[in-house]
């Protein structure tokens, strides 16, 4: 109630000797109040709130003459022909036709003192019928052709158009008491610019508060010419608030000016506080029409838009991109964050002409819907003219989807192109994973990675090939999810039913399991409250024959490269030597040691949960050729590097499976031979871990394991036949071509491939120098390559191999 008693005593010290009368008020809007007060005082005493006549009058008379009427034989709503009224010699010819309201009039001698002095088409408006009826009693003889009419403010009921002049005496500050917020104050000025004419002026005497300025200079933005005057005091006053005349002249462009001042506000040796609030209030104003001057990137409202603050916005104009704010006080029960982009592409690739995607809290930190360039990308995948993007965040959190699309949907029709316009439902997107069912297995909070959940998934579509391997069945899916990149699903595996029947059994591989764009219409959207996995089997494991995610496949698909020189180090009865770093849910590494056998396998993991997750959860386990390391993966990498270097053997413990580098004396150590001797160097090298911040444009890995010095790192620590894979995730082209240029510098050959339907693209690098080949004799060499990696899987099931050599087909050399 601060803020509420300090505007009730400011506005107690305009008047001595009205405490009485003004407690009786409490609430400003309020209408039961208004009457009682002018009950109590009557029709014969009037009750100026600020300034009076004499101040008023040279700097108000100044500006009306200033104002000729938009029309001269434009009908009045007060209808007056009195010409028997004498005219004050002070007026001018026309005064008798310039139209002018005074919303919230009270009892107010200003109207009479104006019509006095020969402006004669006033209206005045009240909500108390008991002002009215007292102000009609006492002006009807002296005064007939002024208008007095029982009206609210906040709705009036006038056409638009119908005056050049409305003036406020202080009915802006009643209405914008500080505990009810703004929205009687934005309903109040809305309805002001609507029953002005083009050209008319909003003259509003104010106390000039903060926050009665902030909703008064944003909604007189776009299209009106700002001044603000200052009214001098009575010289019998005793020092305090100024009253001050704002005027918004409506232009007849859209065009946005800067607020002027004709005082110097901070030396007039008044209130200081009135004054420095005044100055900042300016400041801050006049800061923000320069950006949007400047084309500096702000938040509009729709209110705004439709006045061309970016121009014509009932037009699609490609490539524009604005940020704005919809839904507030009185329009929605939510506000909303939003960014409205008209698609570069070619119209006839619209499968619509505007559409909404909602961006959940969760992720609108991701560089896909952070970045101004991941914004362009959805534009493109929603097929859309016109998006409206929408970022929600936490004062969403508690209604569901429908709620959100029925807010919105009367928000952003506002927001459609007119050439477009139909009666239809506006599209509904959002980012999506296709999940039909879910069902949370466990969750837990680490230190290092934040929330991670293991989740089981059934979706709505499968691959065709799965659907043919069990027609019969719902697969399941078991799911690693790290909530700092709930768009990725970090680690993905089968469910198998464990009876003799299902042991065993291939399965084809399910499309993207990475986050993807699905239309939602009003009847699609879901409750977050989805329907749980009852019916699971306790009996379902994971099957680590089959890799559900397509990009480890891809991986794997890629020893293609290097598996002669692997046949060879066999002969030479030579241990194969892996680095993964990532340990995820364990799948891939597991993989690698099951059916590559001849590779020794070490794992680096910076995070302790995540392996124990693996354990409990994915069915992962350790032997003498699968091994992980809890350490920082970069350090262990270098290590390796420095230890080829130097030429130096280390000695394993293999009584400690698992090794901290960061705390543990033998930091240095890593797996062995089963002799005890160690090869310095590696054959192979995969990079498989998220980045914790996304919103830089690259999702995998993170950035330390793509910068110079990690690559050299890596070629220093590589056989010279070894081979370096890279899961890489970025949806910024500019991104992926910096990561790609860096690796080009250090490796002689880079290959890729690209997943259909998947964000993952896994980039292999080798060292050795390129053979002068055509496309030809290098598709000769990888067939020849895959046709030797058949031979080293361990696979009893041939559904799978050929689903590992025909990615190996996919790949391609990056120029």
């Amino acid at each position: 109630m601060g803020r509420r008693n300090q505007n009730l005593d400011r506005k107690k010290n305009q008047r001595e000797g009205q405490e009485g009368l003004l407690e009786t008020l409490g609430d400003f809007t309020s209408k039961d109040n208004w009457d009682k007060f002018f009950t109590i005082r009557g029709s014969g005493d009037s009750f100026e709130w600020y300034a009076e006549w004499p101040q008023l009058r040279d700097p108000l008379l100044s500006l009306l003459h200033q104002s000729p009427p938009s029309s001269a034989d434009a009908a009045s709503p007060c209808a007056s022909n009195d010409a028997s009224h004498p005219q004050p010699s002070s007026a001018v010819p026309r005064e008798v036709d310039l139209q002018i309201l005074v919303p919230g009039c009270g009892n107010s001698r200003l109207s009479e003192q104006l019509y006095d002095a020969g402006f004669r088409a006033i209206t005045n408006i009240d909500f108390s019928k008991v002002v009215i009826s007292d102000m009609l009693r006492r002006n009807v003889r002296e005064r007939p052709g002024m208008r007095w009419r029982v009206m609210d403010m906040t709705s009036m009921q006038f056409e638009d158009g119908m005056f050049d002049v409305v003036l406020d005496k202080g009915g802006l500050d009643a209405l914008m008491e500080p505990e009810l917020g703004p929205k009687l104050g934005n309903q109040y000025l809305s309805e002001v610019k609507r029953v002005l004419k083009s050209g008319g002026k909003f003259i509003c005497l104010t106390l000039a508060e903060s926050y009665v300025l902030g909703l008064l200079f944003q909604k007189f933005r776009f299209g009106w010419k700002m001044i603000l005057h200052s009214i001098p005091q009575a010289p019998d006053n005793k020092p305090g608030l100024s009253t001050y005349m704002v005027v918004a002249e409506k232009d007849k462009s859209h065009s946005l000016n800067q607020i002027t001042v004709s005082f110097d506000c901070m030396s007039m040796g008044r209130n200081g506080d009135q004054a420095h609030g005044l100055h900042n209030a300016i400041e801050i104003e006049n800061h923000i029409r320069q950006k949007y001057l400047d084309g500096s990137g702000i938040m509009v409202t729709v209110e705004d838009l439709q006045l061309g603050a970016v121009g014509d916005i009932s037009e699609l104009k490609p490539g524009r991109r604005v940020q704005l704010t919809l839904g507030g006080e009185g329009d929605s029960c939510f506000r909303y964050r939003a960014v409205l982009l008209d698609s570069q592409q070619n119209e006839d690739s619209f499968l619509y002409h505007c559409g909404v995607f909602l961006v959940p809290k969760e992720r609108a930190h991701e560089w896909l819907f952070a970045s101004v360039e991941g914004q362009w990308v959805v534009v493109e995948s929603s097929k859309a003219g016109r998006l409206i993007m929408i970022l929600l965040d936490s004062s969403h959190a508690f209604a569901s989807m429908d709620e959100i699309q029925n807010d919105l949907s009367p928000l952003v029709k506002q927001l459609e192109p007119h050439k477009h316009i139909t009666r239809s439902q506006i599209p509904f997107m959002m980012a999506g994973d296709g999940i039909k069912h879910r069902k949370l297995v466990h969750q837990v909070k680490s230190k290092l990675t934040g929330s991670i959940v293991v989740e089981d998934v059934i979706y709505e579509t499968v691959d065709n090939h799965l659907t043919q391997l069990f027609p019969k069945k719902e697969l399941v899916f078991r799911r690693l999810v790290f909530r700092r990149t709930e768009g990725l699903v970090q680690s993905e595996a089968l469910l198998m039913d464990s009876s003799p029947d299902y042991v065993g059994e291939a399965a084809g591989k399910k499309p993207n399991s990475a986050s993807k764009l699905r239309k939602k219409s009003k009847d699609k959207i879901k409750d977050p409250a989805q329907p749980q996995l009852n019916e699971l089997s306790s009996n379902l494991e994971v099957n680590h024959i089959f890799l559900a995610s397509s990009y480890h496949t891809g991986i794997v698909a890629g020893i293609a490269f290097i598996s002669s020189y692997l046949q060879s180090m066999i002969l030479s009865q030579q241990t194969v030597k892996a680095v993964v770093i990532g340990l995820g849910a364990g799948l891939l590494p597991m993989f690698l040691r099951k059916f590559i056998p001849l590779f020794v396998v070490e794992v680096v993991e910076l995070d302790p949960e995540v392996l124990n997750l693996a354990r409990d959860y994915f069915g992962f386990s350790e032997d003498k050729n699968l091994k992980v390391h809890l350490a920082d993966g970069v350090e262990f990498v270098k290590k390796i590097a420095e230890s080829a270097a130097a030429e130096v053997s280390v000695t394993c413990i293999e009584e400690e499976p698992i090794i901290d580098l960061g705390t543990s004396a033998n930091a240095s150590h890593v797996s062995s031979e089963a002799d005890g001797k160690m090869r310095r160097d590696l054959d192979l090298i995969i990079i498989d871990v998220d980045s914790s911040d996304s919103s830089s444009g690259l999702s995998c890995p993170a950035a330390g394991f793509v910068e110079n010095s990690f690559l050299s790192t890596v070629s220093h620590a590589l056989s010279q036949k070894g081979l370096f894979v890279i899961n890489l995730v970025s949806r910024s082209p500019s991104v992926r071509s910096a990561v790609v240029s860096r690796m080009k510098m250090v490796f002689s050959q880079l290959y890729s491939l690209q997943l259909e339907e998947d964000v993952n693209e896994v980039v292999f690098a080798l060292k050795s120098s390129p053979c002068n080949k055509d496309k030809e004799e290098e598709d000769d060499d990888l067939s020849e390559g895959a046709f030797q990696l058949e031979k080293m899987l361990k696979l009893d099931q041939p559904d799978i191999t050929r689903g590992i050599l025909d990615t190996a087909k996919k790949i391609r050399r990056l120029k």
